[in-house]
């Protein structure tokens, strides 16, 4: 029988992480280490592979959180499963950082609704509505890049907002979900496992993309080209 193999990644924050999911057996490197993403990742996509005997080829595909998030952060892993992919030509599953965060906080609280928002600087946030669907967060709308006083509403209460928009703007952001919201966790990070954890139900569904098609979801359309100008 032969089983799912897969390599998650993320560098869109603060932390820096690598999963492997081989059937339904996780195991993940994580690190807070900020600017240091560069230097962790390789050393942690080896030591997952060598624990668990595997050489990169032998994976069944890459999966990688696309963004939203930090620019820098998010072009290091998307490079990296482009990378990995070209050199095996294996397949790629992109995955919204803010449903790997909403994944990450059902995991931790249980709770069916969560609502991450994500400091985007400039006076901006980047925002998501995810509610439970089987085991793993769907998406109730896209993912939006908006300013704290113009967030999208949402229906009912039971929500659980995390991410570092909650910290970056509590006052309008609690204002704004003051019935929607019944707890907040604004030190949640993305991680890689709960990337691995999406991206194998995308993967199942025939979700997966070659290499080239595997490319980062900035929603600040114009930051990929002030960062080429400057």
């Amino acid at each position: 029988m032969s089983y799912l193999k897969l390599l998650a990644l993320d560098t869109s924050s603060e932390a820096c992480s690598a999963a492997l999911l081989i059937n339904n057996q996780l195991e993940e490197h994580f690190e807070l280490a900020p600017k240091k993403h560069g230097e962790l990742i390789l050393p942690m996509i080896d030591r997952l592979l060598a624990q668990a005997q595997l050489r990169p080829q032998q994976l069944d595909a890459i999966a990688f959180a696309c963004g939203p998030g930090a620019f820098t952060g998010v072009r290091i892993a998307t490079s990296v499963a482009q990378g990995i992919a070209f050199g095996t030509d294996l397949p790629v599953v992109p995955v919204s950082t803010l449903a790997a965060l909403a994944q990450g906080g059902y995991r931790r609280s249980g709770h069916a609704k969560q609502l991450p928002i994500i400091d985007a600087r400039m006076g901006e946030v980047y925002w998501g509505a995810y509610q439970l669907d089987g085991d793993r967060m769907v998406a109730l709308a896209d993912d939006a890049l908006c300013a704290p006083e113009a967030l999208p509403s949402v229906d009912g209460d039971g929500w659980y907002g995390l991410g570092s928009g909650w910290r970056e703007f509590a006052a309008p952001l609690q204002q704004r979900y003051a019935t929607n919201v019944i707890d907040i966790a604004a030190d949640a990070l993305p991680a890689a496992q709960d990337v691995a954890v999406l991206a194998a139900q995308i993967y199942a569904a025939g979700g997966a993309v070659s290499a080239e098609q595997a490319l980062p979801l900035y929603l600040r359309n114009d930051v990929a080209k002030k960062k080429a100008e400057g």
